[in-house]
């Protein structure tokens, strides 16, 4: 049965699961929908075109799905949407902006772990197992990757992609696409600092597996010359494992944009 706060404010036309819980002073638009196990503790704001999957935590004063912050739109702009899976915890003061054109959607995959105060943009792509700690920021139409792990303050620019079980630093700020399964920290311009070897466990990914991992760490990062050079050379090996492919993949790909934004190369002019 659905336990609704007699302080919350639901609009008739919004559709929640039976079990579904709603706390003191939460606000749900019209147009939302919250599955099955979902839980919103005390001041909850969702609002917009809004589909929320199963067994979601949401902490109080997160507020989901109202207007992107973009200066051109005005109150009658016509914008998109924001779809949530199954399984993430959305802690204190969390914000999340639906995509910005009639049609877009932000997307967030399941058992992500979103920490205190973190932003996520309009138009973002993120996966699934991915942490965030507090104060995160990331700007719109960024990509985030399966198990990616961002420590506190760190912040991207818009458009920039996440490999996937790759370690962000605190403080960092990613003005650039970062390769999977790789660290890195600084900023403007942030540095490639190693292998992220916890990531590569959480990936489940064997003993052969992470020495790959380690070795084309060597031949992309470790030697003098071009990394994109590198990267075309070490693609052109027999038998690439599949893991090295997505690392070069991702730097190659990065390279076809000015900046090192891959996603870039499809913006609308």
């Amino acid at each position: 049965m659905t336990q609704i706060h007699p302080s919350a404010v639901i609009d008739k036309n919004a559709r929640l699961a039976d079990d579904v819980v709603v706390g003191p002073n939460c606000v749900i638009g019209p147009d939302v929908t919250i599955g099955a196990g979902t839980i919103l503790n005390a001041n909850v704001v969702i609002s917009g075109n809004v589909t929320i999957g199963r067994n979601n935590q949401f902490f109080p004063n997160c507020v989901i799905g109202c207007r992107p912050q973009v200066l051109r739109l005005t109150p009658d702009s016509e914008i998109g949407g924001l779809t949530i899976g199954d399984g993430n915890i959305i802690r204190e003061q969390v914000t999340i902006h639906p995509g910005i054109y009639p049609g877009s959607f932000t997307k967030i995959g399941s058992e992500n772990f979103l920490m205190v105060s973190v932003h996520i943009g309009h138009d973002c792509l993120l996966e699934d197992n991915i942490v965030m700690s507090n104060l995160v920021q990331i700007g719109g139409h960024c990509k985030i990757e399966t198990g990616a792990w961002f420590s506190g303050l760190a912040a991207s620019h818009q458009f920039v992609t996440i490999g996937k079980w790759c370690y962000v630093a605190g403080l960092a700020g990613l003005n650039r696409d970062v390769p999977p399964f790789l660290t890195i920290s600084g900023h403007y311009p942030p540095k490639i600092r190693g292998v992220n070897k916890r990531g590569l466990v959480r990936a489940g990914l064997d003993e052969q597996q992470q020495q790959n991992i380690f070795d084309a760490h060597k031949k992309l990062y470790r030697q003098s010359g071009s990394l994109l050079d590198h990267a075309k050379a070490l693609m052109n090996e027999d038998g690439l494992d599949e893991n090295v492919r997505a690392i070069v993949n991702a730097i190659i790909n990065s390279s076809q944009h000015q900046f090192g934004r891959y996603l870039e190369t499809f913006r609308e002019q």
